[in-house]
């Protein structure tokens, strides 16, 4: 942009389209343009899911109960994870800082270390992300519980009693009359999960799935509670049960023999830890979000490559890094009002 004696702008000139009229370079302009339009769609989801929240009638899910795992520990650590994995990402933002700066100062050595570490904590970013929806997917130990009166609830416990054996009484396809089932000879929690869910265990016996009938040996959950979050002919939402009520109207229902009287984890058709809806918000925006980081992992390792080749050192400018960076701290900023949406209200 031109400015003539008295300081005014030459707007003819300006916007000519022989330069910027912004005194930024035309590849600058179009990444801010083409993230105002993304962070509009962004926008747009999340105004639905807090609709659509807003909406329902029944007990929305609660973060710190839905999320409360980390890979390879077993026990209760609300959040903790995720809080993990967002400090990871906003780490990431501050070494893709660190490489731009080092960009400015024609620093090749600093580009290349905080741009290979931006790439690293992306990379841990999506792989824990994948692993969040694999606990949300195949869901908790217990599931959402359908009562005797219609009402549903979520079951709260300290620890879910093993599974010691089943041993079979009618021999099927596979197994014998007499034979005691380990874990070595099949999982028996999810066999166990798919049996319930399916309406094939009734009265501590269960159906496996070639066709022998076996007796559950079990040991007893630890301080079990039922929280109802749909109301029913009895029961209220909000309401509480405890102690041994809890756990007769829990096996009451797994025991039943009925299907579907306990659900076990969410997809796009059935959800453990509340609507259907919201599974399917969780799912697409989180995955809107992933993917966006993948591409921007995929941004930076093009780039990456390039810093090594010296494209950028022979061009005299690292722009590309900075545009690159402005995609980054996008998708991290974007990431901080998902995680608000989601995991903290």
């Amino acid at each position: 942009m031109t400015e003539n004696a008295t300081g005014h702008v030459n707007y003819a000139e300006a916007w000519s389209g022989k330069e910027s009229p912004f005194k930024v370079s035309y590849g600058k302009i179009m990444m801010w343009i083409f993230l105002v339009s993304d962070a509009l769609t962004f926008g747009g989801f999340l105004a639905a899911y807090g609709f659509s929240r807003e909406a329902y009638n029944g007990e929305w899910p609660i973060g710190e109960r839905t999320f409360h795992s980390i890979p390879f520990f077993e026990g209760n650590f609300p959040l903790l994870y995720v809080a993990f994995m967002t400090f990871l990402l906003i780490i990431s933002s501050v070494t893709m800082v660190l490489a731009v700066e080092a960009g400015h100062r024609m620093d090749r050595k600093g580009v290349t270390k905080w741009l290979a570490a931006t790439i690293v904590g992306g990379m841990i970013f999506v792989g824990s992300q994948a692993w969040e929806w694999s606990h949300f997917i195949h869901g908790s130990d217990f599931g959402k519980v359908e009562l005797a009166d219609g009402s549903k609830a979520v079951v709260h416990a300290e620890k879910f009693g093993e599974l010691q054996n089943f041993t079979v009484q009618t021999a099927g396809h596979k197994y014998k009359a007499g034979q005691v089932l380990t874990d070595k000879d099949l999982n028996l929690k999810h066999e166990f999960q798919h049996a319930v869910e399916a309406g094939h265990v009734h009265a501590g016996m269960i159906t496996l799935e070639d066709g022998s009938v076996a007796k559950i040996a079990k040991n007893e959950d630890v301080h079990m509670a039922l929280s109802v979050v749909e109301a029913g002919g009895k029961y209220k939402l909000g309401d509480k049960i405890e102690g041994a009520d809890a756990s007769k109207q829990y096996y009451e229902a797994a025991y039943s023999g009925e299907a579907k009287r306990i659900v076990y984890g969410a997809n796009l058709v059935r959800n453990e830890y509340g609507p259907t809806v919201y599974a399917n918000y969780f799912f697409f925006i989180t995955g809107f979000h992933g993917f966006h980081v993948t591409i921007g992992i995929i941004i930076n390792l093009v780039i990456f490559i390039n810093v090594l080749k010296g494209t950028y050192e022979k061009r005299g400018h690292y722009e590309m890094v900075e545009k690159g960076g402005l995609y980054w701290h996008f998708v991290d900023l974007v990431w901080v009002f998902v995680f608000t949406f989601f995991y903290l209200v």
